[in-house]
């Protein structure tokens, strides 16, 4: 099972990033594997002229392809998110995320903004084909500490929002046989022993 996280921010670093370093590290002490993906550093006139087929392009493609999990960040910016993530996820072919489970993750100065990911960026996710759209996760600027080496610090609360996040991921897309569901299977009733009432 593999994990792509993806840099949507325009800034080497950032808020956004040292947030999705967080959610990789945590993926990482679970064993699972992840591969990074940061839009920033794709060819800008192959994002800019939409070369399709200009091989960072397609390779940035294939590696979407290749993960069954996606873990998205972004700053946001005007209440959406990034154009650099814009004009990436436009490049993508339509059925992109088919079949794929996503996390957004953004962050913001207020929390005016939180409503930008269900707004904007979830129903872009939709039209390229997600299945599951986890709740994303927004941060604030006073949530979020950069460190120098490009790390975060976070909060308590939101360090038990990413917590939940990534359970939820364990739970219903990487490792749901290690969490068996109760048994919600009920014994045949014969329709004699049916009982309604109006």
């Amino acid at each position: 099972m593999s994990v792509l996280l993806i840099a949507g921010s325009p800034t080497q670093h950032s808020r956004s990033a040292g947030l999705l370093h967080v959610v990789g590290s945590k993926l990482a002490a679970q064993g699972i594997a992840t591969d990074h993906l940061v839009v920033r550093d794709l060819d800008a006139q192959a994002l800019l002229h939409a070369q399709f087929q200009h091989p960072e392009v397609v390779d940035a493609a294939a590696r979407v392809e290749r993960a069954q999990v996606l873990v998205i960040a972004t700053p946001v910016y005007k209440a959406a998110y990034s154009g650099a993530l814009k004009i990436w996820l436009d490049l993508l072919p339509q059925t992109a995320l088919k079949g794929k489970t996503v996390l957004p993750l953004a962050t913001g100065g207020s929390p005016h903004h939180m409503l930008a990911l269900d707004y904007a960026l979830r129903p872009v996710l939709q039209s390229l084909g997600a299945k599951h759209i986890l709740p994303g996760i927004y941060a604030t600027d006073v949530q979020v500490q950069l460190q120098a080496d490009g790390s975060a610090d976070i909060t308590p609360e939101l360090q038990q929002r990413v917590d939940d996040a990534i359970h939820l991921l364990l739970t219903e897309t990487l490792r749901p046989a290690a969490f068996p569901a109760a048994d919600l299977h009920f014994p045949p009733v014969h329709f004699s022993q049916v009982r309604c009432s109006v």
